[in-house]
């Protein structure tokens, strides 16, 4: 019997019932039943920490394979933005979320195993650079939502069409939380690249130069957000575009090279 399968199933099914329960609902008089959601989504989280856990850890090792990794950014931005909807509206976030987490636990059931040079767990230093890269990743891919969100919100009430916003929070406490976020993820990334530069010794490798310019370049214009918003009032969509470009940088950067080299040049 293959936990993995019986796993992947489960938090497939319920992160699309998750889904389904927020879109049906969406633009209800009183919005989607976030108790039922929730449930849904403790469902579907509990599977796929699992799945992770089994997938991550294996012996003396970590593995971390291209599907393994975006399986796990999913899994930390669903428990987030699960954790932040116990506070805050983020209607139209959860239903993105959700479905981009169950259809990628659909394709780990289908993706052939993929052999992966595996990091040897007491490879501290590597394994926080890592591990810092991926959190900011992941808070900075929220920042993104978080700015299609204001966007949203922003065009609507300047349409006037106040039906479409009621079930969503105000511009300015989205606005405030949107940088917030970003303050947090740019300061991630910041050290995630500062122990890379005093610390490993093929940060600069020819092999990984690629990574490091356009990481770089993507902590570059996150700071250039922020020191636009703080200090020439920068907000709506230059924000949207500018945060856009750094995340695609850094998605570029983390899993362009490994996706053809796995994949297809395997």
């Amino acid at each position: 019997m293959d936990f993995l399968v019986i796993g992947s199933s489960i938090a497939f099914i319920a992160y699309m019932l998750a889904t389904l329960a927020i879109l049906s609902r969406l633009f209800h008089p009183k919005g989607p039943n976030l108790s039922q959601v929730l449930v849904l989504a403790i469902i579907a989280v509990t599977a796929h920490t699992f799945n992770d856990a089994q997938l991550f850890f294996n012996q003396d090792i970590i593995n971390f394979s291209l599907p393994n990794v975006i399986s796990l950014v999913s899994l930390v931005i669903t428990i987030a933005i699960s954790l932040i909807a116990l506070r805050v509206k983020v209607n139209l976030l959860l239903p993105v979320i959700y479905g981009f987490a169950g259809i990628w636990q659909l394709v780990m059931i289908f993706i052939p195993k993929t052999e992966s040079i595996p990091l040897l767990a007491e490879k501290i230093i590597l394994v926080g650079h890592i591990s810092l890269a991926l959190i900011a990743y992941c808070i900075l891919i929220i920042a993104t939502l978080y700015a299609f969100q204001v966007a949203y919100i922003n065009l609507k009430l300047k349409n006037k069409n106040l039906t479409a916003v009621v079930h969503l929070p105000p511009l300015m406490q989205v606005e405030k939380q949107l940088f917030t976020i970003l303050i947090i993820g740019t300061l991630c990334l910041f050290a995630s690249q500062l122990i890379g530069l005093l610390f490993l010794d093929g940060f600069w490798a020819k092999e990984n130069l690629h990574k490091t310019v356009l990481s770089l370049i993507a902590l570059a214009i996150y700071i250039i957000i922020l020191a636009g918003h703080f200090q020439q009032g920068w907000r709506g969509h230059r924000v949207l575009l500018l945060t856009i470009v750094a995340s695609t940088l850094l998605t570029l950067s983390y899993f362009g090279s490994r996706f053809v080299k796995e994949f297809m040049l395997s």
